[in-house]
């Protein structure tokens, strides 16, 4: 779940070149319990809220009750991230480990270190979903859970007090256009208020990253990261026009957190997985609504998969798990608890998400708005196994221009250099 687009540290991202040297030289065949009717604790380790409550957790239980259920979760992707690639091959995993979207195609270089997704489960995803998870020998390794089809969230107390429309059709309206529209309504609302109306900068990066289908390489192996005119154009909008409208760089903060309920910003890139957070922060703000609506048509931000160690002590065990925690039944109750959205075909077609609204957000029909979304995604980037280093890197910039610590050409240049060392 994404991705959750979370502010990752360049001494992470070191250490864990280094760690990748080891996983390199291991390898594992698929183990197994040896008792599959015994006593069996098995580990799964996620982060931020993937809507795995410890309700859902107990149904697994009930239907089998030789097995207990633990769940591990990091406060972040970062910490995830690092604690996978330092494990993976050796010791000390979880017997199923939550994979975000935008470090699976690290996780692929290694994909023989992970278990095999059954065959019987061929077609159950959203086939870019799956198509990401399947190495190069045609293995599945990933077990879809939720993609990140984006919205609009916003204030519609706060647009109204602007003198903006304030209702999801009309603001859906409001939005409707590219990304230079939406700036320009986000100047109309600073104007009007002395404040800005987006949360973050990089947020404004991050979505129109999402729309490109290459960003700064290409399936063929060819580098353009600083040859990319999109990739340009996206990071000259975004100093231009999306910081004076923001008031953060970057998301995950704590001010950032607090933020939502206070009032500081307005409106906010939405992925459906976004709506938990933003509730979790706000709980008694009531202003909250949802547009059906995003600016250059559609886009996807985030996601995530399980994926089961070969080397667990539990691998069948585990199999057997993830297969029931990413089934449409499963994933749809992981929605209404967290909003992550099923990447499960058959969950469109349920009731129980095509009906779900949520009263949080003025009951907001959000179920059909995340379809809708859904639907809209035309696009989805090819990611290579150093898309999060360009991505970080590139974030790492705008914000530099946002803290004043260089400007918007010296700052490029600076991301150009590092681009360059990682090719």
């Amino acid at each position: 779940m994404n991705s959750r687009a979370i502010r990752r540290g360049s001494a992470a991202i070191a250490a864990l070149s280094a760690s990748a040297m080891v996983i390199a030289g291991c390898s594992s065949s698929q183990g197994s319990s040896t008792d599959p009717d015994g006593e069996v604790t098995l580990t799964v380790a996620t982060f931020n809220n993937w809507g795995y409550t410890d309700e859902l957790l107990a149904e697994y239980s009930k239907e089998h009750p030789n097995v207990t259920v633990v769940l591990n979760k990091a406060a972040g992707s970062d910490d995830a991230r690092a604690n996978y690639f330092q494990k993976l091959g050796k010791q000390g995993l979880a017997d199923i480990e939550g994979v975000e979207v935008d470090w699976l195609p690290e996780a692929m270089q290694y994909s023989d270190l992970l278990a095999e997704v059954p065959d019987s489960l061929e077609g159950r995803w959203l086939d870019w979903k799956a198509e990401a998870a399947t190495d190069k020998d045609g293995r599945l390794v990933g077990f879809g859970a939720d993609v990140g089809p984006q919205a609009i969230c916003y204030r519609g107390d706060l647009f109204q007090a602007a003198g903006m429309p304030g209702s999801p059709d009309e603001v859906a309206t409001l939005f409707e256009g590219d990304w230079e529209h939406f700036l320009d309504v986000a100047d109309q609302y600073r104007e009007a208020t002395g404040k800005p109306m987006i949360d973050s900068a990089n947020s404004v990066l991050q979505g129109i990253v999402n729309q490109m289908e290459y960003t700064y390489d290409k399936p063929d192996g060819t580098v353009i990261a600083t040859e990319n005119p999109d990739i340009k154009e996206a990071y000259e909008l975004v100093v231009e026009r999306a910081i004076p409208n923001s008031a953060y760089p970057t998301q995950w903060t704590d001010d950032w957190n607090a933020s939502m309920a206070n009032g500081e910003f307005a409106a906010m890139l939405c992925p459906t997985w976004m709506l938990g957070v933003i509730e979790g922060n706000a709980p008694e703000v009531t202003g909250w609504q949802v547009a059906d609506v995003f600016p250059g048509g559609g886009g996807n931000w985030g996601g995530s998969y399980l994926t089961v160690p070969a080397n667990g002590p539990h691998v069948d065990a585990a199999i057997e798990l993830a297969t029931w925690l990413t089934a449409p039944e499963q994933q749809i109750k992981a929605f209404a608890n967290a909003g992550t959205f099923p990447s499960q075909l058959d969950a469109y077609e349920n009731p129980e998400l095509t009906d779900f609204v949520n009263p949080y957000f003025n009951s907001a029909p959000t179920g059909q708005i995340s379809i809708n979304r859904a639907e809209a995604v035309t696009v989805v980037p090819y990611k290579s196994a150093n898309y999060f280093k360009y991505q970080d890197a590139l974030q790492n910039a705008v914000t530099r221009v946002f803290d004043g610590s260089e400007d918007a050409k010296t700052s490029w240049k600076t991301w150009v250099a590092e681009a360059e060392a990682f090719s």
